[in-house]
């Protein structure tokens, strides 16, 4: 068994560390003047039952966390445990990460992509400063979900939810 020691802790072994933390992974999506972005996250998490409400942590250079502030709106795709493609498709550097898609248009005109577990959608309620990342916390204000399990990512790897 490795020791623990009292160490200082660098970036890159902070990563690894919590890389030992299995999560979901979503995409997160809004439409701004026209164009669609997207990304990946694993960082999603329920916050409030009365309101509804979740957060998610993204780079505050996101060219997706941008269009999230301006528009006030987005949407978070809970993935599927077939579309690891899909969430490799929205963490690489595609011009337009939707190309090809063609995901379905909440009422607000957020896009929500075919096949995931679940589809929310949310108005951003606050937004919080913390290091290099924003914290999005956003009221939930529509959702559906599936049937499939869900797409899990546990130490740089996808895998798949078991009962145990």
């Amino acid at each position: 068994m490795m020791m623990l020691s009292g160490s200082a802790i660098d970036s890159k072994r902070f990563r690894s560390m919590m890389g030992t933390f299995p999560t979901g992974v979503a995409v997160i999506a809004t439409e701004w003047n026209g164009e669609l972005f997207g990304a990946t996250i694993n960082s999603l998490t329920s916050v409030s039952l009365a309101p509804c409400m979740l957060l998610f942590c993204m780079n505050e250079g996101s060219t997706t966390g941008a269009a999230i502030r301006r528009r006030g709106l987005f949407s978070v795709n809970i993935l599927g445990q077939h579309q690891s493609e899909l969430s490799h498709r929205f963490t690489g550097q595609l011009k337009n990460r939707f190309d090809d898609l063609a995901p379905a248009f909440s009422a607000d005109g957020l896009p929500l992509l075919q096949g995931a577990a679940a589809r929310l959608c949310c108005r951003v309620a606050t937004v919080h400063k913390a290091g290099d990342h924003d914290i999005i916390l956003g009221e939930v204000i529509s959702g559906e979900e599936s049937m499939c399990s869900p797409l899990v990512f546990h130490k740089g790897a996808y895998g798949s939810f078991q009962r145990a």
